[in-house]
């Protein structure tokens, strides 16, 4: 897999095989169908484009970028509800992008499928149905870039330095703490060295102060997911809520530091990071795109939709409160 620090991570002695006849009659019907759509929405930069053309349109300020001295063009952009206000902001986090396209896999067909576009095309559905639901919503990019502002000593030989990857991914959690937001949803996508590792994993940090909504949230992110995904007769794969610890950090800025989280999601480490994310959240990685099956679903509208929708789903889950059990009283006779 690639964690939220662009580097490779040790794969996943849990990750789950993919179960037999995952693609049968009605699964290859269903993939043959929607398939034939992804030529017609396979511009995630087109999907950008209308996104923030409908906001420009609207008679009040809908869009506002947060500090653009600090991000990238593009890059940290807080979006107004476009129906009713629940008072809420969500921070959803696309993986990767510009220069860093994150894992890399294939479609059954032989398509190339990059991480940083599957990511961005999620965040961006899932950002119009929170807006549609009353929640503002900050994004850490609407098209393909990095999200911070990279400067010389963030390259080197034309990727992301050591320096690079790990001020990019500051810059995300920056980004949600500028924009207020009340949780964090990180949108990635898992690879692996073996075409056969396949399936949803969810991630939590379980040392911060809210680590228990951490734990909360990122279960019914993993479950609201993978029941819109399998919903379509997919079979994807459950490949479990787990902590973050072993699939963060492993760059740093001296030879000394070494951070076992999630930066996205994890705690301040002295002389290493110093502006973790302030709020709840989770980060996901519902398909691997080193399965031709999940490559080939990961750049299909209908499970970018599916996606999106399970997601929109656990936030309204996570901020709605639980009702009370009903009691009974009996009279006294």
């Amino acid at each position: 897999m690639t964690t939220d620090d662009g580097k490779a991570a040790v794969e996943k002695t849990t990750s789950k095989q993919r179960p037999p006849g995952r693609m049968g009659p009605v699964a290859l019907l269903v993939l043959a169908v929607v398939l034939a759509f992804v030529g017609v929405f396979s511009s995630t930069s087109a999907q950008a484009h209308q996104v923030l053309v409908r906001s420009q349109k609207s008679s009040t300020p809908a869009m506002t970028a947060l500090d653009p001295s600090q991000f990238a063009d593009g890059s940290c952009i807080a979006f107004e509800p476009t129906a009713g206000n629940v008072h809420k902001t969500v921070f959803l986090d696309a993986g990767h992008g510009g220069i860093d396209p994150g894992g890399v896999g294939e479609t059954s067909s032989g398509q190339r499928v990059a991480e940083s576009t599957v990511n961005l095309a999620v965040e961006l559905q899932t950002m119009a149905l929170l807006r549609s639901h009353g929640y503002r919503v900050v994004v850490s990019r609407t098209t393909d870039t990095t999200v911070a502002r990279l400067t010389s000593e963030d390259l080197e030989n034309g990727l992301l330095s050591n320096t690079g990857v790990h001020n990019e991914v500051a810059a995300r959690a920056l980004c949600a703490n500028l924009g207020k937001a009340d949780l964090l949803v990180g949108i990635y996508q898992d690879a692996a060295g073996s075409a056969a590792a396949a399936g949803s994993i969810t991630l939590y940090d379980g040392v911060r102060p809210f680590a228990t909504q951490n734990q909360t949230f990122a279960n019914m992110l993993q479950a609201n997911v993978l029941t819109a995904l399998n919903a379509q007769g997919w079979q994807i794969p459950d490949d479990g809520v787990n902590l973050d610890g072993g699939y963060g950090s492993s760059t740093s800025n001296s030879e000394t530091a070494h951070y076992s989280h999630l930066m996205l999601l994890g705690p301040a480490q002295a002389g290493y990071f110093d502006t973790p994310s302030l709020m709840p959240g989770a980060l996901i990685e519902p398909l691997y795109l080193t399965d031709p099956f999940e490559g080939s679903l990961a750049v299909n509208p209908v499970a970018q939709a599916a996606i999106a929708s399970g997601i929109t789903q656990a936030v309204l889950q996570y901020f709605t409160p639980a009702k009370p059990p009903k009691t009974t009283t009996t009279k006294a006779s």
